[in-house]
């Protein structure tokens, strides 16, 4: 993924949801999630998820981000976090782009 190819950058923190397995997200600033929120009807697949290709340091992964609590979460996958280093609690950048 190119740097010009992404929608969106922003710098949020790695939070822990527990469900019935935890996950790691990040969630988008409220400016971001504005903007996401403009353009959903036109990329969700159902149920307001919204697939994405994330940039986080060097990995580039697929993921779809989570309508939740008037924002949207942004999933870290478990080998993205062991790959980049990534802990609980820790700021990273993240760099979408959504699928069309």
């Amino acid at each position: 993924m190119e740097e010009t190819d992404l929608d969106l950058t922003f710098s949020g923190e790695i939070i822990e949801w527990r469900g019935p397995a935890p996950f790691h997200f990040v969630i988008l600033p409220p400016e971001e999630a504005a903007w996401v929120q403009g353009v959903a009807r036109e990329v969700t697949y159902g149920w307001g998820m919204i697939p994405v290709t994330v940039r986080i340091g060097s990995t580039d992964f697929s993921t779809s981000l989570w309508p939740r609590e008037g924002s949207f979460f942004v999933p870290v996958k478990d080998k993205v976090r062991a790959a980049e280093g990534i802990e609980l609690g820790d700021e990273v950048s993240v760099g979408l782009s959504l699928r069309r």
